[in-house]
């Protein structure tokens, strides 16, 4: 399994007991469809390595504290402490409507209702207070932020997203 083929989950964070429980900080607004897992993909090193789930119970909203099968002590714990879990792709939940997953919306097009075909979605920049639109509009670099309020509608039969920009956004870069 390749990380590119799943989605990131959370983060080992600390050792729960002495007999190998450790617990995991979920990063999802819904917890809750996690806690019954059978396993999960640990990152060690460059590799993902399936780890088989004996028990977890769900804690404090997003912790998730886990017993691992073959984890049976707290230096077994500690090899795995600060590791990055992941799911494969498939098991995120099918979002409908205007919402969407960051990495399924790469490589689709950006219409604004007032200036039409903008360009194709590159990648998302989430390391700002707003996430961004990556947009490659014949070779210019186009950021819209990803409101609520400028997304019309995501197409995902056509892979399209219509936007509404706001006035002026999008010249700002085109005229330059």
């Amino acid at each position: 399994m390749h990380k590119e083929d799943c989605f990131y989950l959370g983060k080992i964070v600390r050792k729960h007991s002495f007999k190998g429980e450790v617990v995991a900080k979920l990063d999802t607004d819904e917890p809750e469809l996690y806690q019954n897992l059978e396993s999960v993909f640990i990152a060690l090193g460059n590799n993902l390595v399936p780890f088989f789930i004996e028990k977890s119970l769900l804690q404090k909203g997003n912790q998730l504290r886990i017993q691992f099968e073959d984890i049976l002590t707290e230096a077994d714990a500690d090899a795995i402490l600060g590791s990055e879990l992941y799911l494969p792709l498939e098991f995120l939940p099918k979002l409908t409507g205007n919402k969407f997953y960051f990495h399924e919306i790469i490589g689709f097009d950006i219409e604004d209702v007032h200036n039409g075909y903008v360009g194709e979605i590159t990648g998302v920049n989430d390391s700002s207070a707003q996430p961004l639109f990556e947009i490659n509009a014949n070779g210019i670099e186009i950021f819209i932020p990803m409101i609520d309020d400028f997304i019309k509608k995501v197409d995902r039969d056509n892979n399209k997203i219509i936007v509404e920009a706001p006035e002026g956004l999008i010249d700002l870069y085109l005229n330059q």
